[in-house]
């Protein structure tokens, strides 16, 4: 059965981007694409994903509460954040949304992806 993922991004070529890598992943498939957090939240409750790819900063609400949301309702649930921004702008919030970790965006790739669920498996 294929680790199944969700990716929130309010910007396309991001979505795009990280579905691309996901297809080049043996095993991973992704099962939506959502551009807010309340569309992860929403859509990760339907979909049940194993792991969401999660923007930090989103329109509506940021991605470090949706995370919050998402692991609250399914601890299964894996999130992995993403941003642009260096990691010291919100790591002190990072501990408490229930997200796995961080990557920037620019070191996302295959390699990464497979790295983040071999830790996530790990911790089960």
């Amino acid at each position: 059965m294929p680790v199944e993922v969700l990716i929130c991004d309010d910007q396309e070529a991001f979505r795009s981007a990280a579905r691309e890598v996901v297809a080049a992943v043996k095993g991973f498939e992704v099962v939506g694409l959502v551009e807010t957090g309340e569309e992860s939240v929403v859509a990760a409750g339907r979909l049940r994903p194993d792991l969401v790819l999660m923007d930090v900063n989103l329109p509506d609400i940021d991605g470090l509460e949706a995370s919050r949301r998402i692991t609250g309702a399914d601890p299964k649930v894996v999130v992995l954040l993403l941003s642009t921004y260096d990691l010291e702008e919100f790591s002190s919030r990072i501990a408490g949304s229930g997200a796995i970790g961080f990557i920037s965006k620019a070191t996302f790739g295959p390699e990464v992806l497979c790295e983040v669920w071999a830790r996530a498996a790990a911790t089960d």
